[in-house]
C-alpha cells in the first residue's frame, strides 16, 4: 500500500473490531504484546477508519455535549492581576 489513506480504505469492519481489541487489551488476537509503536499506529488507523464510517456519537473520545466540570469553574487569572496593568 502506497498510502496511509489507501491502507484506510482496505480495513473491513472485522479488521476494524480487530485493531480496536488488540489496542483495548494491548496483545494482538495470537497473545503476541503490542508494541508502543503498534498500539500508536492501530490507534491512528482505528480513529481514522471511525471518521470515515461511524457516526460522531459511535468514534474513540466522543464527549457528546457534556461540559467537564473544570470548565464551569471560573480559573483565577494568576500571570496579569487587574492592578498590576496600567
Amino acid at each position: 500500500m502506497s498510502s496511509f489513506a489507501e491502507m484506510i480504505e482496505n480495513i473491513t469492519p472485522d479488521i476494524y473490531r480487530s485493531l480496536k481489541l488488540a489496542v483495548e487489551i494491548g496483545k494482538w488476537s495470537d497473545g503476541r504484546k503490542l508494541t508502543a509503536e503498534q498500539r500508536e499506529l492501530s490507534l491512528q488507523a482505528m480513529i481514522a477508519w471511525e471518521i470515515q464510517n461511524l457516526p460522531e456519537d459511535q468514534r474513540t473520545g466522543y464527549m457528546g455535549t457534556q461540559e467537564c466540570e473544570s470548565k464551569s469553574t471560573t480559573v483565577p487569572n494568576i500571570l496579569f492581576k487587574s492592578d498590576a496593568i496600567h
